[in-house]
């Protein structure tokens, strides 16, 4: 058995590197990114392949308090058959068996519980290829997708907010002495978490939005209740086993951390969270549920993160063609199944200056139509970036799309070779003009864009403003060789609450974001009550508890 203070010690070097960078705010990254067998081996790759393929059509290895029964509810987007089922959990027996293990977890306190969670990251890493092929299989990411955002870089957002939550709850002194004269006392303070934690899965980003909840709670001083959508479960499974691997190894109450596992419509999420020992939700998914919750479960602090009006300013370029690939591939990246993928394109109606001569909208939509046609147009290659269409929701808002007037890039069919049975679409482009209020202010989740004509580059900014402050977005850009504009676009950002990108034309883009440095969501506009990473993401999830003493007077003589 290894103590949760001798696995602080062994990731001690790990943490504070974490708590350096989550300041510092430049690059830094735990965990690789590259798939590749020089940077894990030969072996990684099939070890990882034949691990997942040994859960395909079993019961997934894990106990869960009260169980009820089992479900089998995950479809592959790429058409092979999964076929895993899972223990169907009892949200009450779940809650008890939460409650039941606060002490123990308390008693670890800050540091000892960021060594357990720092072993769990180190151990779901080391699983990191079974891993992505579970996130791969239930999203519809292609594999280097997966891996990267569903493995490593979920696992930098994850040890992320491991940082921020230890940074905060070692802020106070556990123990200090005080004296005023001759009075001397002896204060501790003790950290004690909110109450149980409950964290909602999505389906399409089950890892790199579930981690951060899940850690700030964990180190924080929470036990926590993982439920995972219906559609990916065995992501989250993955790692709810892990953690309570590590618990057990720990000497610790595994009921730490538990599975809530479902059929669709069993309405076990709303169940637990408005329970009145669940007193932190963590929730992905739709601005309709995501709603309820901020209205319903009003025991607990509620952070969500949903979906908006992310928007494009286009105003002017030095670098047209730059501007155009970039673009494409923000609109393509796994089929804009992103809730950072831009959805309205503002262009004035006189169009943009750029380094190719000016540009009409109907000359840009285009220029743009070719790029994604470019990107796009070997099927191999597009797989790659596309992946597959996670579900039926998708699909039939990519559908109505289709049936409007103005597309100018249909969304077509691509056949993978690897998964005939995958569904897989490119973007849809659309022509609107700025009275099309109706249909661009609705979100369409998915590969579904808009090039909107607006009167002016004045008139886009106001549109972006006016939008994401009433609907919400996680990201916006602006392409502008103005200073003037860019410090326009600065300022209804501000005034809208969203995070800003500027002239993006190389290999960063704008629905991609870094832990340890890019924020997520913000909390100032309705796409999100938190941000992943911040003080306010962390520091609701627990109390500071204090006790004071008398110290013995000692005789002078």
């Amino acid at each position: 058995m290894t103590s949760p203070a001798e696995l602080y010690h062994a990731h001690r070097e790990l943490l504070d590197r974490a708590i350096s960078a989550a300041s510092a705010r430049d690059y830094w990254s735990a965990f690789p990114e590259s798939p590749s067998k020089k940077v894990y081996g030969e072996e990684a790759a099939p070890a990882g392949d034949r691990a997942f393929t040994a859960l395909l059509g079993q019961a997934f290895p894990i106990d869960v308090p009260g169980a009820v029964g089992s479900v089998s509810t995950e479809r592959s987007p790429y058409g092979i058959e999964l076929g895993v089922s899972y223990p169907k959990a009892d949200p009450l027996a779940l809650v008890a068996a939460a409650r039941a293990a606060v002490p123990g977890w308390r008693d670890a306190g800050p540091q000892g519980r960021a060594g357990v969670a720092a072993e769990i990251l180190r151990r779901l890493h080391a699983r990191v290829f079974e891993l992505a092929h579970a996130v791969q299989h239930t999203t519809g990411q292609a594999f280097v997708m997966a891996f990267q955002a569903g493995g490593a870089h979920a696992l930098d957002r994850g040890l992320e907010a491991v940082a921020f939550a230890l940074a905060a709850t070692t802020r106070l002194p556990a123990s200090a002495p005080w004296a005023k004269g001759p009075l001397t006392l002896e204060k501790t303070s003790t950290v004690v978490g909110r109450g149980v934690g409950l964290v909602i899965g999505c389906t399409t980003f089950p890892t790199w939005n579930g981690f951060p909840g899940l850690f700030a709670s964990l180190v924080t001083g929470n036990p926590v209740i993982v439920k995972p959508h219906p559609g990916a479960v065995l992501p989250l499974a993955l790692t709810v086993q892990v953690c309570r691997e590590v618990l057990r190894d720990a000497g610790l109450n595994p009921d730490i951390v538990t599975l809530a596992a479902e059929e669709p419509g069993d309405g076990i999420a709303a169940t637990l969270a408005t329970h009145p020992d669940v007193r932190i939700v963590d929730f992905t998914g739709s601005s309709e549920f995501g709603d309820w919750l901020e209205a319903n479960a009003r025991q607990a602090v509620v952070y969500t993160e949903k979906a908006g009006l992310n928007t494009v300013v286009l105003d002017s370029t030095d670098d047209y063609r730059g501007l155009l690939g970039n673009l494409a591939f923000s609109l393509s990246l796994y089929s804009g199944q992103m809730c950072t993928t831009p959805q309205n394109i503002l262009i004035p109606r006189d169009g943009i200056a750029t380094d190719a001569g000016r540009r009409s909208p109907d000359e840009f939509g285009a220029d743009l139509t070719a790029a994604l046609d470019k990107l796009l147009g070997d099927p191999r290659r597009a797989g790659g970036t596309l992946g597959a269409i996670v579900n039926d929701g998708v699909a039939a808002r990519l559908a109505e799309a289709g049936t409007a007037t103005g597309v100018i890039h249909p969304s077509t069919a691509i056949a993978d070779e690897q998964f005939p049975g995958a569904t897989i679409r490119t973007p849809l482009v659309a022509r609107l003009d700025a009275a099309d209020e109706k249909t661009y202010t609705r979100e369409w989740f998915g590969p579904v864009s808009f090039l909107i004509t607006t009167d002016s580059t004045e008139h886009s900014l106001r549109i972006f403003t006016e939008t994401v402050r009433a609907h919400g977005a996680l990201t916006a850009l602006v392409h502008s060789t103005s200073p003037s504009v860019l410090a326009a676009a600065r300022t209804a950002a501000l005034d809208a609450g969203v995070h800003l990108s500027e002239n993006l034309t190389g290999g960063v883009f704008v629905n991609q974001t870094a832990a340890f440095s890019d924020l997520h969501g913000t909390g100032a506009n309705p796409a999100a009550t938190a941000s992943l990473t911040d003080d306010w993401f962390v520091t609701g999830r627990f109390f500071t508890l204090q006790s004071r003493r008398h110290l013995p007077t000692v005789d002078p003589s």
